[in-house]
């Protein structure tokens, strides 16, 4: 089935195909916890459902954190 979501950090809307069927999409946005209702996938397609966020996404993310964090101002 094909998800759309918008990322929570960019903002950029993505379509993936994932193993996922609409009864289960109900479930989870009904309270069940993600975990629970899609075992088979992985956390970064999980956080995906969740959030929108991809990998990559979160990658790129946690990198301009860090160097964010080492910028010292005088």
């Amino acid at each position: 089935m094909l998800v759309r979501k918008t990322s929570i950090l960019s903002g950029v809307e993505r379509v993936r195909e994932m193993d996922v069927t609409q009864e289960q999409l109900q479930r989870w946005a009904s309270g069940e916890k993600i975990q629970n209702v899609f075992p088979h996938l992985s956390a970064d397609d999980r956080e995906f459902i969740m959030t929108g966020v991809t990998g990559e996404e979160w990658e790129e993310f946690w990198e301009e954190s860090a160097r964010d964090e080492f910028i010292y101002e005088l």
